[in-house]
C-alpha cells in the first residue's frame, strides 16, 4: 500500500514555485527616486557650467573648488568621489529598473497586434528608450572627453575654461552639433521622466495635472538652455 502511494507521489508533476519578483510599483518608485537624484545632479552641473560666463579665473577656481569640498573633514577630492558613487549608484538603479519594466510590459503582451494604432502621448514618452540609449553613449563620451581629458585636445587637469575652449572651437563645430542633439535628447528624456516621477511619487491629481506638465515642460526647458548656451557661446566666440 505504502509503495502504491509512492509511487504515486513520485508520478505526480512537480510545479516550481514561482521565484518571488519586486512590485512594478516599487520599480517606478526606484526610477523616480534615481531619477531625481540625476536631476539635481544635472541642476548643478549646469550652474557650474555656467561660471564660463564669469571668466576663466571663476570657472577654473569652481573646479578647484569641488576638489575641496569639506576639506579637512574630508580627504582631498573625498567629497567629488562621494558625489561621483552616488550618481553612478542612480544611474546603475535607473537602468535596472527601466530594464525590467520592460521586460515585464513585453512578457505581458507577448504576440503584436496586426494593427497598431497609436497611443496618446507625447513625442518624449515614445522616444524614451532610445533617448535613454543616446543619453548613456553621450555621457561615456562626455567623461571621455571634459572628465578624463583623453578625448580633448587640450585636456589639462584644473583648467576646465580652457578644455571648453579648446573643445567647442569653431574648427570642432562637429563636436558642438553633436553635443547639441544629445542635451536635446536629454530635455525630452527629463520632461517626460520628471513628469512620470511626480504621479509616480502621489503628486498629481486631475486638478494638478496641467500645472505639472506646464512644470516639467518649463524645467527641462531651462535646463536645456542652460546646457547649450556654453558651448554654442564658445562656438560663435561669445566667451
Amino acid at each position: 500500500m505504502r509503495s502504491q502511494v509512492q509511487e504515486r507521489r513520485s508520478a505526480a508533476p512537480v510545479v516550481a514555485a514561482e521565484p518571488r519578483r519586486l512590485p512594478s510599483v516599487v520599480l517606478k518608485f526606484v526610477m523616480a527616486v534615481s531619477g531625481a537624484a540625476m536631476l539635481l545632479f544635472l541642476l548643478g552641473h549646469m550652474l557650474g557650467n555656467l561660471k564660463i560666463f564669469l571668466g576663466a579665473e571663476a570657472l577654473n577656481a569652481y573646479g578647484a573648488w569641488l576638489r575641496t569640498l569639506l576639506e579637512p573633514a574630508v580627504p582631498y577630492e573625498g567629497t567629488l568621489w562621494l558625489l561621483r558613487l552616488g550618481l553612478v549608484a542612480a544611474v546603475l538603479a535607473h537602468i535596472w529598473s527601466a530594464v525590467l519594466l520592460t521586460l515585464r510590459a513585453r512578457r505581458a503582451r507577448p504576440v503584436r497586434y496586426a494593427v497598431r494604432n497609436k497611443v496618446p502621448g507625447s513625442y518624449a514618452a515614445r522616444t524614451m528608450r532610445w533617448g535613454g540609449v543616446i543619453i548613456a553613449l553621450f555621457v561615456v563620451y562626455h567623461l571621455l572627453d571634459l572628465t578624463t581629458g583623453t578625448l580633448n585636445p587640450h585636456g589639462q587637469h584644473l583648467q576646465v575654461y580652457q578644455n571648453l575652449e579648446a573643445d567647442f572651437a569653431p574648427g570642432r563645430w562637429y563636436v558642438t552639433v553633436f553635443y547639441v542633439l544629445a542635451v536635446v535628447a536629454v530635455g525630452f528624456h527629463v520632461r517626460h521622466g520628471l513628469w512620470s516621477a511626480l504621479q509616480t511619487l502621489g503628486w498629481s491629481n486631475a486638478a494638478r495635472q496641467r500645472s505639472l506638465k506646464r512644470v516639467s515642460t518649463g524645467f527641462a526647458a531651462v535646463l536645456t538652455a542652460g546646457f547649450l548656451v556654453v558651448p554654442l557661446a564658445v562656438t560663435f566666440g561669445l566667451v
